[in-house]
């Protein structure tokens, strides 16, 4: 008799052993086979790791730990991607750290440029302090690094469709330089912050609300951009002086941490090359600074004669 409670206790063991959820018997199983499978890197995230500006000073490492924006004694936090933006995801804690309302330095098509994030009042009053402007500087001081299209026409009245009465289509002329090294000035509208238009440190606003709007071509810029909250106003770093555009980032570092800057983004040496601006707001698009940006068939040199002007070839389609 108790061979036969053994015999049925056994097979009542046996039967539920069979019908053990699938997650637990396969973990049994691995348990009980002991493999060993190869370690799988983390994702790139965790890997990320953070360039000191100078290494004779390790505080500045903490900057990128932080959650949350605060300057302190940690420094200036300094990110070396590769020009190519190959690695761009070190971007990241860069992204994080504009969005929380820093002010930093990053690289674009042409020259490296003091950004903060355009919404952010307390960041613009910081830019103007670092950069230095003043009232003598306030009309195109400052541009606005966008992110499409969208950002131009929230930000100014965009650029001109054309009519069927033959007035130039100006935007589909512009849609072909684009992304490109070009800064166009256009009217802005009532959705551009009154900080970005403001006079110095005076509570006076310019008369004439006008902005320059840039999509840069460069694939470190870009990335930034697409994954950013808002558009980003920027200014071109100079010496202090103003005398000299400043390229290498090490050296922007060692002059404008002291300014109070927040980042750094170094994607390597650039070429003394700044954006062609040309002026939408007048009759023709009138070439202001010859910069990168080759002059076209529809634009117009600042001193040329009006006679010797163009006639536009875009028309409404």
């Amino acid at each position: 008799m108790a061979t036969a409670t053994a015999t049925a206790t056994a097979a009542a063991a046996a039967a539920s052993s069979s019908r053990l959820p699938f997650r637990r018997a396969a973990s049994s199983s691995s348990s009980s086979s002991q493999l060993r499978l190869p370690a799988v890197p983390p994702p790139h995230r965790a890997s990320f790791a953070v360039v000191a500006l100078h290494k004779r000073n390790p505080k500045r490492l903490k900057y990128a730990s932080q959650r949350q924006f605060t300057r302190g004694d940690a420094g200036m936090l300094r990110v070396q991607v590769e020009p190519s933006g190959e690695d761009a995801w070190k971007l990241e804690p860069v992204v994080e750290l504009i969005n929380r309302g820093a002010v930093g330095i990053i690289p674009t098509d042409t020259v490296y440029s003091i950004v903060c994030d355009l919404s952010n009042n307390d960041s613009v009053e910081r830019l103007r302090r670092i950069k230095g402007i003043g009232d003598s500087k306030a009309r195109y001081a400052k541009t606005i690094l966008c992110r499409s299209l969208r950002d131009i026409d929230t930000y100014t009245t965009g650029f001109p469709r054309g009519t069927n009465q033959g007035q130039a289509n100006i935007f589909r002329a512009v849609k072909r330089v684009i992304p490109g090294p070009y800064t166009f000035i256009l009217p802005a509208t009532k959705e551009l912050p009154k900080q970005c238009i403001r006079h110095g440190s005076s509570t006076r606003y310019a008369k004439r609300r006008q902005v320059g709007v840039r999509l840069p071509d460069d694939p470190i810029c870009e990335a930034i951009l697409q994954n950013l909250d808002e558009p980003l106003i920027c200014t071109s770093v100079k010496s202090l002086s103003e005398d000299e555009w400043i390229l290498d980032p090490v050296i922007i570092a060692d002059i404008y941490e002291q300014q109070g800057l927040d980042f750094i983004v170094d994607g390597g040496t650039r070429i003394a090359d700044p954006s062609t601006v040309v002026d939408m707001t007048g009759s023709y698009p009138t070439i202001i600074r010859q910069g990168k940006g080759p002059k076209l068939d529809w634009m117009v040199a600042e001193d040329e004669e009006q006679e010797s002007r163009p006639t536009f070839a875009y028309k409404a389609a």
